[in-house]
C-alpha cells in the first residue's frame, strides 16, 4: 500500500499544478484577471503636483498644475528608446483626436533630441509634453517603467493606471470605461 501512495505523489502534484493553472486561465478569460497587473495605491487619490519644463524644439508647453484644471486628462509616460512606447503610439494618436480629453506626455529619462525626433517621426499626440530627465517626477506618480498611462478626472483624481502599452483590449476594457466614468462625472 505504501508503494502506491509514494507512486501517487507525482500525480497529486501534477493535478495541483494543473488545477492552479486552470483556475488562473479561467479567471483571465471570465473575469479579466491579469496576474501581471500591478496595483496602484494612487487610484482614487489626487494626482501628484507637477512642474516640468517643455521639450525643447517642440511647439507645446511643459507641464504645470494649472494644465489639469477642470478637464479630463490622460497622462502618458513615454521615452523614445522604449519599444512598447512605439507600439502604443497609434492608439495615442487616436486618443488625441477626442476633443473631450486632454492628452499630455511626460518624457521619461530620455535625451531631448531623441524624444523630439520620435515625435516628429511618428506624430505628436500630446497637447503638452514635460521633460523628466532624471525620473524624479515619475517616482511621485509611482511609475515602474515606461510606458504607463493614467486617467485623471476633472477633480484631479487618478481613476485608472495602465502599466505597459495601450492596445485595443486596454482601450475597451480598462482605459475606455475609466474615461467614460470621468466624462460622465460633472460633464
Amino acid at each position: 500500500m505504501r508503494r502506491y501512495l509514494v507512486a501517487a505523489v507525482p500525480l497529486l502534484v501534477f493535478v495541483a499544478i494543473a488545477g492552479a493553472a486552470g483556475r488562473t486561465l479561467y479567471r483571465e478569460a471570465a473575469e479579466g484577471y491579469s496576474p501581471s497587473a500591478l496595483p496602484s495605491a494612487l487610484i482614487g487619490q489626487t494626482r501628484p503636483a507637477i512642474d516640468l519644463p517643455p521639450l525643447a524644439g517642440l511647439q507645446s508647453p511643459g507641464l504645470q498644475d494649472s494644465g489639469f484644471s477642470g478637464q479630463v486628462t490622460i497622462v502618458n509616460i513615454f521615452a523614445s528608446w522604449c519599444v512598447p512606447c512605439r507600439q502604443e503610439h497609434g492608439a495615442l494618436m487616436r486618443l488625441s483626436k477626442d476633443p473631450r480629453v486632454k492628452l499630455i506626455g511626460i518624457n521619461y529619462k530620455d535625451d531631448s533630441s531623441n524624444a523630439l525626433a520620435f515625435l516628429h517621426e511618428n506624430g505628436n499626440p500630446y497637447a503638452a509634453v514635460g521633460v523628466d530627465p532624471t525620473g524624479r517626477e515619475a517616482i511621485d506618480w509611482g511609475v515602474y517603467g515606461v510606458p504607463e498611462t493614467f486617467v485623471i478626472d476633472r477633480d484631479g483624481r487618478i481613476l485608472f493606471k495602465q502599466v505597459g502599452p495601450l492596445d485595443d483590449k486596454v482601450l475597451s476594457v480598462g482605459l475606455g470605461p475609466a474615461l467614460d466614468k470621468a466624462l460622465a462625472a460633472g460633464g
